[in-house]
């Protein structure tokens, strides 16, 4: 891994400094420890009673877990971690889904300065031993059930793996999945897997966390983006500045708000902004162990007072095609603030939430690597349907110019930025935020590979217009270059979701021997829609009308199961991959960058 100071400036910039002065810091100035100001500063203070979870059960029953609940919790998992030998920079990896055990164990695993590295509990066998070996997982928490159909039968193929701490234990319920599947793929005998409620009953109430220094390795998350090996994004606990920071900025929480964050805990999102900002803000976080169902979802918005929903387009999409009338049945009048993360929300997706809201949806752009917001539409600020927004205060943006790979034009290791509004570039940040990641694991050329000329470079088009707003055009990887132009396929499919027949669409570049690419579209449709040879006249040239025949699609056809990533991003690869009938390869694990997830 680089060292931070390759990256980082010599001078802090003064919003980030303030941020700094908001966190407390731990006592007798032996540093910053993200569970601290998560969680005990809140005991310090005076709020242990106010609620921290609020869990909501498969069975749907109510849990209230307080601040000096997960305190005392957290604390006793810290004690079990030193009591196993596991100490500062050993990693922890988490398998579980929205239960508050998963909680427990990232907050008592940074109190213990181990690193929490969080896992998609839908990952297939392959990916999880994957990670768990590149990561040099040492230990793993998950449930019984899903130990014995992702882990167990991997255990030969993972030497550093010495503890696993079943979080409802061998003799637990089977957690998620059908129990007809248990005990069918591994031995909860195995060596070193313990039952994590009895660890914990035998430990104290009390941990004092060790010294720990703000660039001390704290959270690493995956990310393989579409190809390629995962690359494990390392994080410190100065990230929690920007966590705070950005909480308040951006998100609007305040102490005491009821804060619903959808993103799954095995995706950055979900530690960020569904565990770490919330907690540091003193919010009490809705925690629900169901997957998407609209009728809970708004039930659970309704009879929760929850102030500020953050969740996914592909969430949004789906409560669009239900219709803002089965919004309008609940009494939503406590959401303060709706917005979104995961990928671009198209223009229709922010004005809808108006019909069905009463608010515009606030979009939000960041990445893994960031490991906060960098971009968004913040409150008070005039929402541009469609836009990114603007960089937050702290974030220094620039559009580089591009060269013939559709990345950044890297000469000598120079840039050049472009100052003309609305040309299109490669979308770069000033590195030295708090929360910027600080290598990737084991892969220092890969990290390197990620600045130039004093940038980082994020893979991801933009441009900025006249007024400073920035728009998102697509991956580098995704640009249709064709006769000419460079063409992101974001605005393609923004133009074609106007249409009212169109639920989804995808767009991708084909060859063609003297364009070199032409667009081509898939567009799944809404109920009462029929595919027929005349709609798709029509959705050419209605694209045609708003974007121009250079940019409108050539090709289009219909596609009610457009291929998805695990965290719903249409698969534009993939889509390319069947209109020129190439193999599509394993991609059921893959999550495309140009946001978080």
């Amino acid at each position: 891994m680089t060292a931070a100071s390759t990256r980082m400036p010599s001078r802090p910039q003064a919003v980030w400094s303030a941020g700094r002065a908001d966190l407390d810091g731990l006592p007798d100035a032996w540093g910053v420890n993200i569970a601290y100001e998560a969680v005990d500063r809140h005991v310090k203070h005076g709020h242990g009673d106010r609620v921290a979870l609020r869990c909501l059960r498969a069975d749907d029953s109510v849990r209230d877990v307080t601040y000096a609940d997960l305190s005392r919790a957290s604390n006793r998992f810290a004690n079990a971690l030193r009591r196993l030998g596991v100490g500062p920079g050993d990693r922890v990896f988490l398998l579980l889904g929205r239960v508050p055990e998963l909680y427990v164990a990232v907050l008592g695993s940074l109190k213990a300065k181990a690193v929490v590295a969080p896992l998609f509990s839908a990952f297939g066998p392959g990916p999880v031993t994957q990670r768990l070996r590149l990561g040099d997982g040492r230990v793993l928490v998950t449930s019984a059930y899903l130990y014995r159909r992702k882990v167990a039968t991997s255990r030969g193929d993972l030497p550093a793996l010495r503890h696993v701490l079943l979080v409802d234990g061998p003799a637990g319920p089977a957690g998620r999945g059908d129990s007809a599947d248990r005990g069918d793929s591994g031995d909860l005998a195995d060596a070193g897997v313990a039952a994590l409620p009895a660890l914990l009953v035998a430990e104290r109430d009390e941990f004092e966390i060790p010294p720990t220094d703000p660039e001390d390795m704290a959270l690493l998350h995956f990310t393989s983006g579409t190809t390629g090996t995962p690359k494990g994004a390392v994080h410190v606990h100065e990230a929690v500045v920007a966590h705070q920071a950005t909480a308040r900025a951006v998100l609007d929480l305040r102490p005491g708000d009821i804060y619903w964050c959808t993103a799954d805990p095995g995706w950055v999102t979900g530690t960020s902004y569904g565990i770490v900002a919330p907690l540091c803000v003193g919010a009490t976080v809705i925690v629900d162990e169901r997957e998407f169902d609209v009728g809970r979802w708004y039930a659970t918005l309704a009879a929760h007072r929850v102030n500020v929903w953050y969740t996914a387009p592909t969430a949004i999409r789906m409560l669009m095609r239900a219709g803002a009338a089965r919004a309008r049945e609940h009494d939503l009048s406590a959401l303060r603030l709706v917005a979104s993360v995961g990928e671009p929300l198209h223009p229709e997706g922010v004005t809808w939430g108006e019909e069905a809201f009463g608010h515009r949806i606030h979009d939000t752009w960041w990445q893994t690597e960031t490991g906060a917001i960098m971009i968004a539409n913040v409150p008070g600020m005039d929402i541009r349907p469609g836009s990114m927004g603007e960089p937050v205060p702290g974030i220094e943006v620039a559009i580089l110019a591009l060269g013939e790979g559709g990345r950044a034009a890297v000469r000598h290791g120079a840039v050049t930025e472009i100052v003309e509004p609305d040309a299109v570039g490669e979308l770069a940040l000033r590195p030295g935020w708090p929360s910027m990641f600080r290598g990737y694991l084991h892969a220092e050329e890969r990290y390197e590979a990620c600045f130039a000329g004093g940038w980082y470079l994020t893979g991801d088009l933009a441009r900025r217009d006249a007024d400073g707003y920035l728009w998102f055009s697509g991956r580098a990887d995704d640009v249709i270059k064709s006769a000419g132009h460079l063409i992101g396929p974001f605005e393609v499919e923004a133009a074609l979701l106007e249409h009212p027949a169109v639920a989804e669409a995808g767009v991708f570049g084909v060859p063609d021997p003297i364009a070199g690419e032409l667009v081509s579209a898939r567009v799944s449709l809404r109920s009462g829609y029929e595919p027929t040879a005349a709609l798709r006249r029509e959705l050419i040239g209605f694209a045609r009308k708003r974007l121009g025949a250079a940019v409108a699609p050539k090709f289009l056809d219909f596609d009610q199961q457009l291929p998805k990533t695990r965290s719903g991003k249409i698969m534009r690869r993939v889509l390319r991959a069947r209109a020129l009938g190439l193999p599509e390869g394993d991609v059921s694990t893959l999550d495309q960058p140009g946001g978080a997830s």
